[in-house]
């Protein structure tokens, strides 16, 4: 997010309170504004449809399916969006531009294919077993595809630093939505939550092509370069699993759930827990999502600056220089772990009492009460454990973000099977446990590359491309023969 820290320097060295309201705004924009205005948005097509008077089958087929859709659209781009990203990210470093079509259309399709391949048979068996028309199966499963499309798409708009045309496009997608909806329920008649469904999908799918048609307005050149593309995934496939297991981590807790004695099922398809569900929501989007722009601010505000100063301080400077700049960058990754912590802390709590005064009031009680307290402190500590697993991603750390998502992953599924069996007030602590292991397995790593980072980055380090055959980096050198032709030493 190379650019967003001059922006907010901009905004947060003026001192006033209307710079920082600017600014927080901005850090809002950049991060959560999306996923907020599609949960806003839902809430808010229903109030104006009045879904409430749709049967209760309906309501609840619409739920589920909104929830499928999110969930495992997500999980379907996960294992592609870290490696082309990576990919993208050193095409536009060597300035090779004209492959970033290729990258874009390779990926595309590969996601698209990957989400047919578990679609369509989820579609045929909600439509033969489960009895739900073809055309709401027709509606739901374009909307899950669109919604492929515009998770992929967002990974090549943010490496091209345009983090607010990302959240224009999603409230322009919204607002056609709304359109939409109000059309299909009083001018044609559609049943209120097809009205919505429909709506949705045209909003998703005018998402995905504004993003297309921003990525082709900042690349219009196309090599057909397809190779070098597969072979990053053989070089990187380590990022394949760590994203997808990280992804699968945040859900595997729920997916426990529906399968145990809570569980309710929809059409004979569709399995969820609501009281878990619901908790999970309060609990991951609207208590601890604020951790995202927090972490984000600072990182670009302070800690980008000395990782960079570290790294030309290795690549040109004294071993005093290079000991003085790791310290201060350590120093500062610390400090923005400790900060993250402490004012997420208090968001969490001050969002933790409005949740138990207001919610009930609408809705939600009884047992998503009793759940959602564990769930909080769970997600507390995800948030916190994710922002030490993208410091490690920034020292190329392979074994440390294997082992931080495998030991996340794992606890949380095991410790979910066990608390699936305790009372609502423990359900979640398979979460808990969860992130605690993958937090401590960060940290663990953490402090070791500190202690080892000169021999990480002096001998199996690659800050300066080497040829092959030739000699790492802070060894070679350039000599004259009488002639004055140059030969390497």
């Amino acid at each position: 997010m190379a650019g967003v820290g001059v922006k907010l320097n901009r905004f947060f060295e003026k001192k006033s309170i209307a710079a920082d309201v600017v600014g927080i705004t901005y850090s809002v924009i950049i991060t959560i504004a999306p996923i907020l205005m599609v949960v806003a948005g839902i809430l808010l097509m229903g109030s104006m449809l009045q879904i409430g008077q749709a049967s209760y089958l309906d309501r609840e087929l619409f739920s589920c399916t909104m929830m499928y859709i999110l969930i495992f659209a997500l999980l379907v781009v996960s294992p592609f969006s870290a490696v082309f990203s990576r990919y993208m990210q050193d095409i536009m470093y060597e300035e090779k531009f004209e492959d970033i079509l290729p990258c874009y259309y390779l990926g595309a399709a590969m996601a698209v294919a990957l989400g047919s391949l578990l679609g369509v048979p989820f579609c045929l068996w909600e439509h033969f077993v489960g009895g739900v028309d073809v055309f709401y199966v027709f509606i739901s499963f374009c909307a899950f595809i669109s919604m492929v499309l515009v998770f992929y798409s967002v990974t090549y708009l943010s490496c091209c630093k345009d983090y607010e045309k990302i959240s224009l496009f999603f409230f322009i997608g919204m607002t056609a939505a709304f359109g939409t909806a109000w059309v299909l329920r009083h001018w044609c008649h559609w049943e209120i939550t097809e009205s919505m469904l429909f709506a949705l999908m045209v909003c998703f799918l005018l998402i995905a092509v504004l993003h297309y048609t921003a990525i082709r307005s900042y690349f219009s050149e196309n090599s057909n370069n397809y190779g070098p593309i597969l072979g990053y995934f053989k070089k990187w496939r380590f990022l394949i699993g760590t994203n997808f297991l990280y992804v699968l981590g945040l859900y595997v807790h729920n997916f426990v759930f529906w399968m145990g004695d809570g569980r309710r099922v929809v059409a004979d398809t569709f399995l969820f827990n609501q009281s878990y569900d619901m908790a999970t929501c309060l609990a991951a989007v609207f208590t601890n999502v604020s951790a995202t722009v927090i972490f984000v601010t600072h990182m670009e505000m302070h800690f980008r600056e000395k990782y960079k100063l570290y790294s030309e301080a290795v690549t040109g400077g004294k071993k005093v220089d290079i000991e003085n700049a790791k310290s201060q960058m350590f120093w500062q990754l610390g400090n923005e772990l400790m900060n993250l912590a402490r004012v997420q802390f208090i968001i969490s709590v001050v969002a933790y009492l409005l949740c138990i005064v207001v919610a009930p009031q609408y809705g939600f009680g009884g047992d998503v009460m009793r759940i959602y307290p564990c769930l909080a402190a769970g997600y507390f500590i995800v948030f916190i454990m994710y922002a030490a697993l993208l410091f490690l991603y920034y020292f190329n750390d392979v074994p440390g973000t294997i082992v931080t998502v495998l030991s996340f992953f794992t606890v949380t599924l095991v410790g979910s099977i066990i608390a699936a069996r305790l009372p609502e007030i423990w359900q979640g602590m398979g979460l808990v446990a969860g992130a605690l292991a993958g937090w401590t397995a960060a940290y663990v790593r953490l402090r070791w590359v500190e202690k080892n980072l000169d021999v990480h980055i002096f001998c199996r380090g690659t800050i300066v491309k080497q040829e092959r055959g030739q000699m790492p980096f802070s060894l070679v050198y350039k000599k004259t023969d009488e002639n004055g032709e140059g030969e390497n030493g």
